[in-house]
C-alpha cells in the first residue's frame, strides 16, 4: 500500500455534506492502512518466485565465516557493478533469507519507510526459474545494509527468511506461484542458483537444532569447523555400526555463480558454507597444446594402456536414476582391494614363484559395489597418537600380533592395537636404530640431504612411522601376503604405504628420485636371477643415494646366510655400488650394510665384464607402468641439465626451487616457460590453500593426516601443506604428461597410477582426496561412476573430497556422490569450471550384491 505526502492545499469553508463523510472514510481508510503496516510482515509485497511446500521446514540458521574465496574470472564491469552502478553485488543466495533491521533504527517515518522500502525490494530482487536454473537480478544497495547489521542479533524464525540487508518481508508456508513475466527476464551475467535436490527451494534447511548464540553473533569469523565442533561429539567416542542408516540430506547444497567482487559473500543453504569471491584462488590454465608435444606419459609406454585408450568411455550418463547400491559379496569383506583380490585372475596364472599372484590383476570392468564398514568402526585417532596406538575395531585383526608381537611390531590392548615401535630389526625400537644409520654414514643428514626414502617390505611401517621426527619423507609398500593387512596398519596410523611387491614388473616410480632406499629382513631374493630385482631399485635410487641392508646375511657367517652375503657381495660390485660401511647396532643385537649408488658411469664403463649389462638405449629408465623387469642398468645422467647429474638443494629449500634441470626453453605443462609454469603453479595452490581450502570448505584439518592429490602436476597442492602435519600422495595419471620427476626433486613422494583402475590401498584409508581436473580428463577412456565408487572406497567416513573441474562434470560428480549418501556442503560453478566440496557419510546399504 503506497503513502502519499500530506496536501496543504486550501479547501472552501463551505464543504457540504458529501465532502464531510468523503473526509471521514478517507481518514478511517488512512488509519486502517498505518494498523496493517504495524502489524503485517509484508509478505503480500515481498512475493517470492520461488515455489515453498506447505509442508516446508525450517530451522534457525548461524551466520558462518566464508566460505570460498575464487577468481572473479574475466566478467564484464557490468556484472560486477550494480544497476545503478553504486556499489557491489552481494550474493545472498544460499539461505534465500532476508535479515532484520536493527531496531536502533528511528521511528521517525517508519510507517512511510517501511512501506516504500518493501516496494523498493521487490523492484531490486527478482527471482526467476529458467530451465530449473533460479536468477537473481538487479541486486542493490546490500553491502551497506550488511555492514550496518554486523553486530547485529542474526536470529532466523522459522517463518522468516533472513540476509546480510534490509527486512525484505516474512516467506509463509503457502504455495506461491512463479511469474511467468519474471520467467523471462534472466540475464546471462546475473547471479544464479541452481537447486541441487528434489526438496531445494532456495536453499531451505529442514532442521531445527541449531539456535544462534550470543558468541556466534559476536564471533562472525570464527571457522566453520569451530561451529561444526560445538555439535559434534568428541571423536574418539564416536563409533559406527554398518546397520547404522543415514538418510542423504538434499537440502544441503548450494551452487552458486557469484559476481566477482572480493566483498562478495553467499550463505549456504544449511548454514554451515559461505563462499568469499577474491582473486586468490583463480583457476589455473588447463594444459597447453604444446604440453602434450614436449612431455612423455606413462600410457604412451605401456602396451596395456595403448588398448585400453582405444576402449572410450562410453556414454557418460551411464548410472539409472532408480540405481540401487549393494554391498560387495566379495571374500576379503571390508579389507577389499579390486586389483588385488580378483581371485578369478589369480586362479588362472600360470606361475607363483615370481609372487605374480601378489601383483595387480585388476577386474576388466570396475567394481559397482560398495565395501562395508567394520562394525564398531570409530573416527580414527589423531596424529600424532595414532603412531602409537589405533582402535583395533578399525582394523580387527589379531594374527599379526600374535606372530611378530615378540618383535615389538603390534600388540593388541583392550580397544586398542599398540604400537611400540618395533620391527624385525629394531625389536628396541625405529628412533635408535634411525640415529645409528646416520652415525655410521654422517653424510645421510635425515631431513636436509636425505628428504625422499623408499622402505621395502616395511611391515607396519614403523620405520617411516619415526623419520617423521627427522624431517623426512618414507614411501613405505609391503604386499598383501601372510602379515594381515600390515599396509592398512601403517595407514591407520597416519604413514605413507601402498601394497606393492618385488615381483615381475617394475615398481609404479620413476627413474633416480630417492635419496635412500631401506630393506630391514625385507625377504627379497636380491641375489637372485642376476639380481634383477636390486637392479629395480638400482633405477629408483638417485645417484649418490644410500642403500640400507639390514638382514641376517650381514651379520650371519654360516649356512645359507654366508652364501647370499658373498652372492650380494659380487652383485653390488659388478653394480659398482660401493659398500660404505658395515654397522653394528649393539642395542637391536644386528648389522647393517650402508652401498652408495656411483654418481658417474666411469665404473660402469672399466668393468672387466660387461655383467650386469647396460640397458638398451631405447629403454626409458622412467617408463614404469605395467613395464617388465629387465636384469640391466642405465647410464648415469651426467650432463649439466640432466635429471639426476647434481643433487638437489636441502630441505626445505628444494620444494620451493624450480629443479636445475627445467630450462627456459622448454614449454610447461601450462604453455609458460617451464622454470616460470612451476612457480606459477606453487603461487597458485598456495593462494588456494591459505584463502579458501583452509578456512572456507569446512574442513576440520586437526583431523586431516593421510591426503592425496589424485592429479598432482607439479605437486604444488603438496607443496602448499607442507607445514601441516600431514603428509600428501601425489598420484600422476599415466595419461598425463610425466611430471612425476619434478614432485620427488622437491622433497614429496608420489605414485604413477591410472584412475580407470583400483588404486593399490586397503578401504578407509584416506581423510582426503583431491582431484583437480581429473574427470573431465578421465573422460575419453573409462567411465566416471566406478571412479566414484573406487573414491568411496578410498575415503573413510567422515573424510572428505574436493573436486575442481568443468560445471558438466560438477553436476555429474555430485548426483553421484548424493546417490552414495555423501554430504555435498558446496557446489560452486564460476563460468565453465566448478568446485565441490563433499563429505563422505557412514551409510551403507543393507543389501549384499549377487556373488560373482
Amino acid at each position: 500500500m503506497a503513502t502519499g505526502k500530506h496536501r496543504t492545499t486550501k479547501r472552501s469553508s463551505g464543504g457540504s455534506y458529501t465532502s464531510t463523510v468523503s473526509t471521514v472514510v478517507f481518514v478511517c481508510i488512512f488509519i486502517l492502512g498505518v494498523w496493517m503496516l504495524t502489524s503485517n510482515s509484508y509478505a503480500s509485497s515481498n512475493k517470492s518466485t520461488t515455489r515453498i511446500s506447505q509442508n516446508a521446514s525450517f530451522r534457525k540458521i548461524p551466520i558462518d565465516p566464508p566460505a570460498f574465496e575464487d577468481n572473479p574470472g574475466d566478467l564484464p564491469e557490468d556484472a560486477i557493478q550494480p544497476d545503478d552502478g553504486s556499489g557491489t553485488r552481494f550474493d545472498h543466495q544460499a539461505t534465500g533469507s532476508n535479515e532484520t533491521k536493527p531496531q536502533a533504527e528511528s521511528n521517525m517515518g517508519m510507517e512511510v519507510d517501511k512501506q516504500s522500502h518493501v516496494q523498493k525490494e521487490v523492484v531490486e530482487i527478482k527471482n526467476t526459474y529458467v530451465d530449473g536454473v533460479l536468477k537473481i537480478e538487479n541486486i542493490t544497495g546490500i553491502q551497506d545494509h550488511a555492514r550496518n547489521s554486523e553486530h547485529q542479533e542474526k536470529r532466523i524464525d522459522k517463518q522468516t527468511y533472513m540476509t546480510n540487508g534490509d527486512k525484505m518481508g516474512v516467506v509463509t508456508n503457502e504455495e506461491q506461484d512463479i511469474s511467468v513475466d519474471e520467467q523471462e527476464k534472466g540475464n546471462a551475467n546475473d547471479m544464479q542458483m541452481f537447486p541441487t535436490g528434489k526438496n531445494d527451494k532456495r536453499g531451505m534447511v529442514n532442521d531445527e537444532d541449531h539456535d544462534i548464540t550470543e558468541d556466534e553473533q559476536e564471533h562472525e569469523e570464527m571457522t566453520i569447523d569451530q561451529i561444526k565442533l560445538k555439535k559434534e561429539k568428541p571423536v574418539e567416542s564416536k563409533t559406527y555400526s554398518p546397520k547404522e542408516k543415514r538418510k542423504p540430506d538434499t537440502n544441503n547444497t548450494v551452487i552458486a555463480t557469484v559476481a566477482p567482487t572480493k566483498d562478495s559473500k553467499v550463505v549456504a543453504g544449511d548454514g554451515t558454507t559461505i563462499m568469499k569471491v577474491d582473486k586468490s584462488s583463480s583457476g589455473i590454465p588447463m594444459e597447453s597444446s604444446e604440453s602434450k608435444k614436449n612431455w612423455k606419459t606413462q600410457a604412451g609406454q605401456s602396451d596395456k594402456e595403448k588398448e585400453r585408450r582405444h576402449q572410450g568411455r562410453g556414454d557418460v550418463t551411464e548410472m539409472a536414476d532408480d540405481h540401487r547400491w549393494e554391498l560387495c559379496n566379495v571374500t576379503s569383506g571390508t579389507d577389499y582391494v579390486p586389483c588385488l583380490d580378483n581371485e578369478k585372475a589369480i586362479k588362472k596364472l600360470v606361475g607363483r614363484n615370481h609372487f605374480e599372484h601378489r601383483e595387480r590383476h585388476c577386474p576388466e570392468v570396475g567394481p559397482m559395489c560398495l565395501v562395508p564398514i567394520p562394525e564398531g568402526y570409530k573416527t580414527p585417532i589423531p596424529w600424532p597418537k595414532s603412531r602409537d596406538k589405533i582402535w583395533f575395531h578399525n582394523v580387527p585383526h589379531k594374527s599379526l600380533a600374535k606372530i611378530k608381537g615378540h618383535q615389538n611390531w603390534i600388540r593388541v590392548t583392550g580397544e586398542f592395537l599398540a604400537f611400540p615401535g618395533g620391527g624385525t630389526q629394531f625389536i628396541h625400537g625405529a628412533r635408535h636404530y634411525i640415529d645409528m644409520l646416520q652415525q655410521a654414514e654422517p653424510k645421510i643428514e635425515w631431513g636436509k640431504h636425505t628428504r625422499v626414502v623408499l622402505d621395502v617390505g616395511c611391515g607396519v611401517a614403523s620405520f617411516g612411522g619415526y623419520l617423521f621426527d627427522k624431517n623426512t619423507l618414507t614411501m613405505s609398500f609391503a604386499p598383501n601376503d601372510e602379515h594381515e593387512s600390515q599396509i592398512q596398519f601403517a595407514l591407520e596410523r597416519g604413514i605413507p604405504a601402498i601394497s606393492a611387491v618385488m615381483g615381475t614388473s617394475r615398481l609404479p616410480f620413476p627413474s633416480n628420485v630417492f635419496d635412500l632406499i631401506h630393506c630391514a629382513r625385507c625377504r627379497v631374493p636380491w641375489h637372485k636371477e642376476g639380481g634383477k630385482l636390486l637392479l629395480e631399485l638400482n633405477r629408483l635410487l638417485r645417484p649418490g643415494g644410500y642403500f640400507v641392508w639390514s638382514a641376517t646375511p650381514v651379520y650371519r657367517k654360516h649356512g645359507e646366510d654366508a652364501k647370499i652375503w658373498i652372492e650380494m657381495s659380487a652383485l653390488t660390485e659388478a653394480m659398482c655400488w660401493e659398500l660404505v660401511t658395515v654397522t653394528k647396532d649393539k642395542l637391536n643385537e644386528v648389522d647393517a650394510a650402508i652401498y652408495q649408488k656411483p654418481e658417474s658411469n666411469e665404473c660402469y664403463n672399466g668393468r672387466k665384464k660387461q655383467e650386469p649389462p647396460m640397458c638398451k638405449p631405447d629403454d626409458d629408465p622412467n617408463a614404469a607402468w605395467y613395464i617388465p623387469l629387465q636384469a640391466c642398468m642405465h647410464n648415469n645422467p651426467i650432463g649439466d641439465i640432466e635429471r639426476g647429474s647434481k643433487w638437489p638443494k636441502e630441505w626445505p629449500d628444494r620444494v620451493q626451487t624450480p629443479p636445475y634441470w627445467l630450462t627456459k626453453t622448454q614449454i610447461g605443462i601450462y604453455g609458460k616457460p617451464a622454470p616460470d609454469d612451476f612457480k606459477a603453479d606453487y603461487e597458485h595452490w598456495k593462494q588456494v590453500v591459505s584463502k579458501s581450502y583452509m578456512s572456507d570448505l569446512g574442513l576440520n584439518w586437526t583431523n586431516v593426516r593421510n591426503v592425496m592429490d589424485m592429479r598432482a602436476v607439479y605437486g604444488g597442492f603438496a607443496a602448499a601443506l607442507k607445514d601441516l602435519k600431514l603428509w600428501v600422495l601425489n598420484v600422476m595419471s599415466t595419461s598425463s604428461p610425466d611430471t612425476l620427476p619434478i614432485i620427488y626433486e622437491r622433497g614429496l613422494i608420489g605414485i604413477y597410477h591410472d584412475w580407470c583402475e583400483s588404486f593399490s590401498t586397503y578401504p578407509r584409508t584416506y581423510d582426503l582426496l583431491h582431484a583437480d581436473h581429473l574427470f573431465s580428463m578421465l573422460a575419453n577412456r573409462c567411465k566416471i561412476t566406478p571412479v566414484v565408487v573406487e573414491i568411496d572406497r578410498i575415503v573413510r567416513p567422515g573424510g572428505n573430497l574436493i573436486v575442481r573441474d568443468d560445471s558438466s562434470t560438477i553436476k555429474e560428480v555430485e548426483k553421484l556422490l548424493k546417490s552414495l549418501h555423501w554430504d555435498v556442503h558446496l557446489t560452486f560453478p564460476k563460468n565453465k569450471e566448478g568446485l565441490l566440496s563433499a563429505q563422505k557419510s557412514t551409510w551403507r546399504p543393507d543389501k549384499y550384491a549377487t556373488a560373482s
